[in-house]
């Protein structure tokens, strides 16, 4: 099993869980800076680091580790993300012996973008964008078809309760919030300390489970940077076809490539 940790960077763990664990932890980070400060915290409080990380870029879907003038700005592209981060565990992976995945995430579309991450050193990438048009996914079909329908016009950052960003489809419940109305709630959970339920316009939870179950008069629907590309619905084993002839056709295409710049290289 692994825990993928968000929402903040995991560094009070509990010191019974390094005891005989057998479950895999991985932190989401957007950062080298977040990678590194967990990585020394872990090492010098534990004795341990942490199994992997996830590097999410400014694409993806949800709330987002940026602030709203870094989500556009080419120096926090996933690619230069990445490539910091992998420099940090890098270090670590040498002194400890042992290999630290790093796992690409955010915008990820194509089996030709999984290709081009692998090939920056990546040691897999993570979609979620993709999978909601798939038959098996178990959100509702009108929040499915919120994606089928969104057009890139449709994809907006807004201002979560919680004090993040997030990029969202736009929807009559955000725009009636981007007016300033409110929608009424009590907060039964109290489950995130950045929240202020008392100032807050709605509840994120109640409108994210109320879009999940089709419900997106008093919801709204997360989504990636390039869900208006998706237009059908299909299966996960024809998407995961489809990605797999995409890094196909990606990896021939770069070792002939490859092969072109060897040979006029030689001719010199």
């Amino acid at each position: 099993d692994v825990v993928l940790s968000g929402a903040g960077l995991p560094l009070k763990i509990p010191v019974e869980y390094f005891e005989n664990r057998r479950t895999k932890f991985i932190p989401i980070v957007s950062s080298a800076k977040a990678a590194d400060l967990i990585l020394r915290y872990w090492e010098r409080s534990y004795g341990e680091i942490p199994d992997g990380f996830v590097v999410e870029g400014p694409m993806a879907g949800g709330h987002l580790g940026f602030k709203k003038d870094q989500i556009d700005d080419p120096r926090y592209s996933l690619e230069n993300i990445l490539q910091a981060v992998l420099m940090i565990v890098e270090r670590y992976s040498r002194k400890h012996s042992r290999e630290i995945p790093v796992i690409a995430a955010g915008g990820i579309y194509t089996g030709e973008d999984i290709y081009e991450f692998m090939k920056l050193g990546a040691s897999g990438v993570q979609m979620a964008t993709r999978f909601v048009a798939t038959y098996e996914c178990d959100a509702s079909m009108e929040f499915k078809m919120a994606y089928i329908n969104a057009k890139k016009d449709d994809l907006i950052i807004i201002d979560s309760p919680v004090g993040l960003p997030g990029r969202a489809i736009r929807s009559e419940f955000l725009d009636d919030v981007a007016k300033g109305k409110r929608k009424p709630f009590r907060c039964f959970w109290k489950c995130l300390k950045t929240c202020d339920f008392r100032k807050s316009p709605y509840c994120i939870a109640d409108a994210l489970t109320n879009a999940k179950r089709g419900n997106l008069k008093d919801g709204f629907a997360f989504a990636g940077a390039n869900t208006y590309r998706i237009d059908k619905m299909m299966s996960v084993r024809e998407l995961i076809a489809e990605l797999i002839r995409g890094y196909e056709k990606a990896r021939r295409d770069d070792g002939n490539i490859r092969e072109k710049v060897e040979a006029s290289q030689g001719e010199e």
